[in-house]
């Protein structure tokens, strides 16, 4: 089965360029979408602890199945860990066969940003996007500087052109750290705030990613009173599993329309938690469907993204096709092949 092991995603990645590939999944990720009413979904399994969350998260079409094996531990950094770490897996319908085994820690970062895009790409008013032209290149506000911020920034940059950055995180070590990336990559203008009602002051866009595991209020109500009121749109990204919240309630109770991607796991895992069972939202996939109305201009729109199946689903087949014959990917043997299939212990049988 072919294999794709870290230093390898790595080096795919700098060639290809993290943008391109965030643009690429993008685009399939919207086919995914698209053909919703195709695949088998579920929410996803987990198991939970003091320490963090270890999850399962399943989806699969009528030809192929496929999983990533997922943890959140907020406070591994202090201990020299990673707080999120990944692996993921494609195996036939027809036989049941792996086929395909790859790390996902740099792939999940990939595709967290390429749903961030795909959602602003039908959730925010074209107004945003002349607007800033107008104005520059508009204001893309960051709460929450960690592991995923670059690709964030990226995402933004290439789905509206939103180049402008003010940034705010607890950890001081992780905003000089982002600062130093961004300006790697290009960003010229990043404003580093002592708060988050600093970062998003004329904001376009604001991004929660904060990875602390309990009920937080990272952005208030309040905090909103000096964004662009005509343009604003948050993209509310951390809040990612049950104990977990980033915004406070009065913000989810003033959206004109709250956006989700798949219900069921939102009611659990993301903002939703400190809402009724009967406030009401709308699931990505029926906006790129057609089956419900995309938001109004000038008005509040807020995706409550937890992190679904199928894009774990949609980025493991986006990469082996992307790879496939390529010295990226390595040949390994995980499954038992004995000549004849009924006779596995001939494997193991006296030479």
């Amino acid at each position: 089965m072919a294999f794709l092991d870290v230093p390898n995603t790595a080096r795919w990645a700098a060639e290809r360029g993290p943008a391109a590939i965030i643009t690429d999944l993008t685009n399939a990720l919207e086919r995914d979408f698209s053909r919703w009413q195709e695949l088998d979904i579920s929410p996803r399994y987990a198991s939970h602890s003091r320490e963090g969350v270890i999850e399962l998260m399943p989806a699969a079409d009528s030809e192929t199945f496929g999983f990533k094996l997922v943890n959140g531990h907020p406070a591994n950094p202090a201990r020299g860990f990673q707080t999120v770490t990944a692996c993921g897996m494609l195996v036939e319908v027809s036989n049941g066969y792996p086929s395909f085994l790859a790390e996902m820690t740099l792939l999940t970062a990939l595709r967290t940003a390429a749903t961030s895009a795909l959602a602003a790409r039908w959730l925010h008013s074209h107004d945003l996007i002349s607007a800033g032209e107008a104005e520059g290149r508009g204001v893309h506000a960051m709460i929450g500087t960690g592991a995923q911020s670059e690709f964030q920034a990226l995402a933004f940059r290439g789905e509206l052109g939103i180049d402008r950055l003010r940034v705010f995180d607890v950890d001081p070590a992780a905003t000089a750290k982002f600062a130093a990336n961004a300006a790697t990559l290009g960003f010229t203008d990043v404003t580093v705030a002592d708060s988050p009602a600093e970062a998003v002051r004329g904001a376009d866009v604001i991004t929660t990613c904060t990875a602390d595991k309990r009920l937080a209020t990272v952005l208030h109500d309040a905090d909103l009173a000096t964004a662009n009121p005509d343009t604003l749109y948050i993209n509310a990204i951390g809040g990612d599993c049950p104990g977990k919240t980033e915004l406070e309630p009065a913000i989810m109770e003033r959206a004109h329309l709250v956006v989700v991607e798949h219900e069921e796991q939102s009611r659990v895992e993301g903002e939703l938690q400190l809402q009724p069972a009967t406030f009401p939202v709308t699931e990505l996939h029926e906006i790129i469907r057609g089956l419900a109305p995309q938001p109004a201009p000038h008005t509040l729109t807020i995706f409550d993204s937890v992190g679904f199946g199928v894009e774990d689903f949609c980025t493991l087949r986006y990469a082996r096709k992307s790879l496939t014959g390529t010295d990226f990917l390595q040949q390994i043997d995980l499954i038992a092949n004995p000549d004849d299939p009924k006779n596995l212990f001939s494997l193991v049988a006296p030479r």
